[in-house]
């Protein structure tokens, strides 16, 4: 079995999250099977695509069992961007959306100025730049960090989500990854 398990939800980030972990010196491998994303050492639930759709694949493959049961049995579990998002109770996007209610909160549409927010911003209190893309934003009282007055990090038991893509972050991206996989 690979080091990482990077859930397929027939979308996503997976070939940049692959290359980022590799980097980091750790081997993955993309799966929808329950079992695997279950029994896996460390499990990364990527960014991009739409809700609805992610969450419609995840229910037909089972893998939104095998996050919950992940959760509950407190193995470590990283969401990037859409993968923070799917972890919430709920999101506005696509009419709305029940999510894997990993983590308390709601996600709702970005109110910004220049909707989708593209581009590096710093991220407090851990003053480093990271690369977003995104046009929802989690409200969640499980926030640890936020860019710009946005929750952009949030943290529950075994899981931990970003909003941000280290897999496109640089060399803090990379460092930040290689910190949350040194648990394997």
């Amino acid at each position: 079995m690979s080091d990482v398990v990077i859930v397929d939800y027939g979308a996503g980030n997976t070939r940049s999250v692959r290359a980022a972990i590799t980097h980091v010196g750790k081997s993955s491998e993309v799966s929808a099977d329950p079992w695997t994303i279950a029994n896996a050492p460390y499990v990364v639930l990527p960014g991009v695509g739409s809700a609805r759709s992610a969450m419609a694949h995840l229910d037909e493959t089972g893998a939104s069992t095998a996050l919950r049961e992940r959760f509950t049995a407190n193995a470590p579990t990283l969401g990037i961007c859409l993968g923070l998002q799917l972890a919430l109770e709920s999101s506005e996007e696509d009419g709305g959306v029940a999510c894997l209610g990993l983590v308390p909160g709601n996600v709702v549409r970005l109110e910004a100025e220049r909707v989708p927010r593209l581009g590096w911003a710093v991220v407090e209190p851990w003053g480093e730049a990271y690369y977003f893309a995104h046009s929802f934003v989690a409200q969640s009282p499980a926030t640890i960090a936020t860019s710009d007055g946005l929750s952009v990090a949030v943290q529950s038991g075994s899981f931990l989500g970003v909003q941000f893509h280290p897999e496109k972050s640089g060399d803090a991206g990379l460092e930040f990854l290689g910190q949350c996989l040194s648990l394997v």
